[in-house]
């Protein structure tokens, strides 16, 4: 029902749009996506080409640390001698190669390197993310996120899906691909993440600027 509800607002709520917040579909830090702004020039200097082979090395390394619990302790851990730290970026290579990557290019090599050297290997995931989202403007693809506490029918979602189409944002992009994130921490309605931007109609927003308002009333009145 909330959810129904909160497809009415959106094809005007542009001046609702605000830049994404903490916990928001972008999770990577400024630092994460200075390495993803580095290596997306180095690949696309390189080559349009280029620029897909990372991407689907970058693909390959990330789902080999998320299914790996060794390679996910190795990058998150910045202790590690850099001897070992060598070792460990050669394993993420040849699990990469086992999901179809035939040779990872220097673009990708460099980059892990460096993160590595810096003790930033932590900050992969925040990097592959940030890199993703730089293809997809290249590309002319916008990825709308919707987040919603409990899984979205299929036919509010379509609803929905036609009704952001029809934004500023949406025309301008070349691919538009919806999908439905389910976060039960946001209570009801929903909150749309549509490339940087995100649109916060969530009953836990609400909650939140309810809690922020009485702390204000009481200082006030403890004052």
């Amino acid at each position: 029902m909330l959810a129904s509800k909160a497809l009415r607002p959106l094809s005007s709520c542009s001046g609702t749009i605000v830049a994404a917040h903490a916990g928001a579909r972008r999770n990577a830090s400024t630092i994460a996506l200075k390495y993803s702004n580095a290596a997306y020039k180095a690949a696309l200097s390189k080559s349009p080409q280029t620029l897909t082979k990372v991407q689907a090395e970058l693909a390959a390394i990330s789902s080999s640390v998320s299914e790996t619990p060794a390679l996910s302790a190795f990058i998150s851990n910045p202790l590690i001698p850099s001897n070992e730290r060598s070792a460990g970026l050669e394993a993420l290579y040849k699990a990469a190669a086992l999901k179809g990557v035939k040779e990872v290019s220097d673009v990708t090599r460099n980059l892990f390197s460096v993160l590595s050297e810096n003790g930033r290997l932590a900050e992969a995931p925040g990097v592959i993310e940030g890199f993703n989202e730089l293809v997809s403007q290249y590309k002319g693809e916008l990825d709308v996120i919707v987040t919603s506490a409990a899984p979205l029918p299929k036919d509010v979602l379509s609803r929905l899906e036609s009704s952001l189409k029809q934004s500023e944002v949406a025309k301008a992009a070349k691919v538009v691909r919806v999908a439905n994130k389910v976060n039960p921490s946001v209570l009801g309605g929903i909150v749309v993440d549509i490339g940087d931007k995100t649109i916060d109609l969530s009953v836990s927003s609400r909650v939140n600027k309810l809690n922020s308002l009485l702390q204000r009333m009481l200082v006030i009145q403890g004052s």
